[in-house]
């Protein structure tokens, strides 16, 4: 059998797209997770907590946090907030701090939180969406990982299983 010479051809600039991504590229550990090459500096993290206090993490290091932006009305975000719950649980030292990005309802984000059995997480606001605009977020639900040294190093677009195992490992290497 004779293979034509444009199938080769084909084939061999294929093999290079590949070879290129994977060395120029960032780090993709799943579709979902965009691992930076070189960590971010956050030049401003200001939110609000449940009580409308200005909570400031543009200085705090010493631990893992993750942001997860979401909404009452978004379904992937209600099937994932479980799994985030449960990370919270099993990992005291991973700050999480759960950002809703709508006008800041109590009564609705409570619900939402009790529906899902959500015991491990607090609620948070960004009723300005100044971290929307900061991490140039596209929808939801967007989580935002950073580092001991408050740089973000990866970034999640849409849902995933925070408890799943090769995530909890990914995690791990940053501990």
């Amino acid at each position: 059998m004779k293979i034509s010479k444009s199938f080769k051809i084909y084939t061999l600039i294929a093999v290079i797209i590949f070879f290129t991504q994977q060395v120029f590229a960032e780090v993709n550990y799943s579709k979902n997770i965009v691992v930076h090459k070189e960590p971010i500096d956050i030049k401003e993290l200001k939110f609000i907590d449940f009580d409308f206090n200005e909570v400031d993490l543009t200085n705090k290091k010493g631990n893992i946090v993750i942001l997860n932006f979401w909404a009452t009305w978004c379904a992937p975000c209600k099937k994932e907030m479980p799994s985030l719950d449960k990370l919270a649980q099993l990992y005291p030292d991973i700050m999480v701090y759960a950002i809703n990005l709508e006008k800041p309802n109590k009564e609705k984000t409570l619900e939402f939180f009790k529906d899902l059995n959500i015991a491990n997480l607090k609620i948070y606001f960004d009723p300005s969406f100044n971290l929307v605009k900061v991490f140039n977020m596209r929808g939801m639900p967007t989580s935002i990982l950073i580092d001991k040294n408050g740089k973000e190093f990866a970034k999640i677009i849409g849902e995933i299983d925070f408890s799943e195992d090769s995530f909890i490992n990914f995690l791990k290497k940053y501990l």
